[in-house]
């Protein structure tokens, strides 16, 4: 069984020891999202599900106070931001900045890659690395378009 989840599941017997109803609430939902995504995909429960199960929480949760910015619910802002807080407290930190930057150079460098056409191999290359679940593709596709011609 994952770290990640044995840790979530003892902080859902500590919130409701200690009277924090809100806290349980969302450990208890993500931790009902994990199962339900082990049950669906029969995988077992892993770091690597349990990761990626609590980040697409969060992102759903980000897009959700999009919306709700435009109808100007800043009540259900304040209760999705604080959710993406407890959820965030077990998701390993994503890598960005310099170290991220080295990373694109290293596989620009390795696939010799001059044209947006070849951005595909260079984020194939990227994605095999062992840290590939801490890389945002987002960031990495935008950090090459403005590097390739």
């Amino acid at each position: 069984m994952s770290s990640i989840y044995k840790k979530l599941r003892a902080d859902i017997v500590t919130a409701l020891k200690a009277r924090d109803s809100g806290k349980a609430l969302i450990l208890r939902t993500a931790d009902a999202a994990i199962q339900r995504v082990s049950l669906d995909s029969d995988q077992p429960i892993d770091d690597d599900l349990v990761v990626s199960t609590l980040r697409k929480s969060v992102k759903n949760l980000a897009a959700a106070n999009l919306e709700f910015r435009k109808g100007g619910r800043d009540d259900l802002i304040e209760a999705n931001d604080t959710e993406i807080g407890v959820l965030d407290a077990y998701l390993p930190r994503m890598i960005g900045g310099e170290q991220l930057e080295d990373i694109i150079n290293e596989a620009l460098a390795e696939t010799g890659a001059q044209s947006r056409k070849e951005m595909g191999r260079v984020i194939g290359l990227i994605k095999k690395r062992p840290d590939a679940s801490l890389i945002d593709f987002g960031a990495v596709s935008k950090a090459l378009q403005g590097k390739l011609n």
